[in-house]
């Protein structure tokens, strides 16, 4: 269950059908009985009255007892959006109702809960006690450069995984102002190990726009190797100093999925050792002469999928400065890649609507969870967050983090 958004105050008076269900939801949360008279068939054959009184009394165990109905907003005459004040958070939930008379629920879906008296520094401190290490920043983005409003442990070389995406995309707007065209058309390849692309056929042409769409709202690494040999590896590792990376040498030069993962595998763990002890110089050549060994069908998913590996090592490093800074270069240069930067969110679309614009990109593996938000208010004002997770230790609970990143942009949003 994502912590979400909450409706803001109704622009249009629900139906007196619509408006008499919002108010009969608050008995059917506070109690068990009345469901059959309340709910449609429909609903009950997906979720049935046992298993809906077991959600509500979880509610009541997470949130206290439900105290009233709060704003009700409606987007048509049979759905809309439903706030439940209770004693320790107030729940957000979808409602729709059966237009005919006698107007039973037909869905009914919970899409969060802000708790009471929450504030950035209660995020700040949730963030902070995740267990293994943590980095996280907010900043209002101005002419002068980033105004930071909250910090913890900022500056942080932190592993942020298909974070590192953002650079590629960097790279195409870049390019996309002059020498290219985001409808540029090249040949799939050289596919990665996971994501929608890898199954599609070798070569198959693609256009720039597509595959950067694929390789953000999907995260998917088929299009990012693609990318990253189409625009040049080298082309790419600049962008790092353009956008103010604090330590590049951590970090270069940028791998491509195929590559890290390659590394990661057991059988190559010659080749990460010398990886790891090398220069730059070093590293370079190794991934030009020992190629043949670091392609995605030298990768066996399911021995990474579990435990962390080598995620002080093999990744993509980066602070919440750095990544804010790229947000930032990314608004004020970005161009087109900003829409393809607001097609997934990141968060519930409920909370997404809060805001006029809403970019993310984010990345994640076993002891590996980042979050980037690149957001415009409805006043204009332009804000960027970043938080990373790392623990070498085990696998982050990662609902967690979408959890506190959803309460600290949702808390920006008012």
């Amino acid at each position: 269950m994502l912590i979400a958004m909450f409706v803001s105050p109704a622009q249009a008076a629900p139906s007196p059908a619509y408006q008499a269900r919002a108010e009969q939801l608050l008995a059917i949360l506070g109690a068990p009985g009345g469901e059959e008279a309340y709910f449609s068939t429909l609903f009950l054959e997906a979720v049935p009255v046992d298993r809906w009184r077991a959600i509500a009394a979880d509610l009541r165990a997470q949130h206290g007892k439900p105290l009233a109905l709060g704003a009700v907003r409606t987007d048509s005459a049979t759905a809309g959006l439903v706030e439940i004040r209770y004693e320790r958070a107030t729940v957000g939930f979808t409602l729709v109702v059966a237009p005919q008379a006698p107007n039973l629920v037909v869905g009914l879906h919970i899409v969060g809960a802000r708790t009471a008296n929450d504030s950035l520094d209660k995020v700040m401190a949730d963030i902070a006690t995740l267990p293994g290490t943590t980095g996280f920043a907010i900043a209002q983005l101005t002419d002068m450069g980033p105004q930071w409003l909250r910090t913890h442990r900022a500056d942080a070389q932190m592993a942020t995984g298909s974070s590192f995406k953002l650079y590629i995309l960097a790279e195409l707007a870049r390019a996309a102002a002059g020498e290219r065209r985001w409808s540029d058309v090249i040949p799939l390849g050289p596919k990665s190990f996971s994501g929608r692309l890898m199954n599609w056929p070798d070569r198959a042409p693609m256009t720039l726009h597509s595959l950067a769409t694929a390789m953000i709202a999907e995260s998917d690494n088929s299009a990012s190797d693609t990318l990253l040999r189409a625009l040049g590896r080298d082309r790419v590792d600049a962008m790092l100093a353009t956008t103010g990376h604090a330590d590049a040498a951590k970090v270069l030069p940028i791998l491509s999925t195929a590559e890290a993962f390659a590394l990661k595998m057991p059988a190559n763990a010659d080749l990460r050792r010398r990886y790891e002890a090398g220069s730059l110089a070093d590293r370079r050549g190794l991934l030009h002469d020992a190629a043949p060994r670091l392609t995605a069908d030298k990768v066996d998913v399911g021995s990474v999928a579990e435990i962390p590996t080598a995620i002080d090592s093999i990744e993509w490093f980066a602070s919440s400065r750095d990544m804010i800074g790229l947000l930032d270069w990314l608004r004020l240069h970005g161009g087109d890649a900003l829409p393809v930067l607001a097609v997934n969110p990141g968060i519930a679309p409920a909370d997404a609507k809060r805001w006029r614009y809403l970019g993310y990109k984010g990345g994640s593996e076993p002891g590996v969870m980042a979050m980037n938000m690149l957001a415009q208010a409805r006043n204009g004002r332009w804000y960027a967050a970043s938080a990373s997770w790392n623990n070498p230790a085990a696998r982050l609970d990662e609902p967690k983090l979408v959890a506190l990143m959803t309460r600290a942009l949702n808390l920006l949003a008012e």
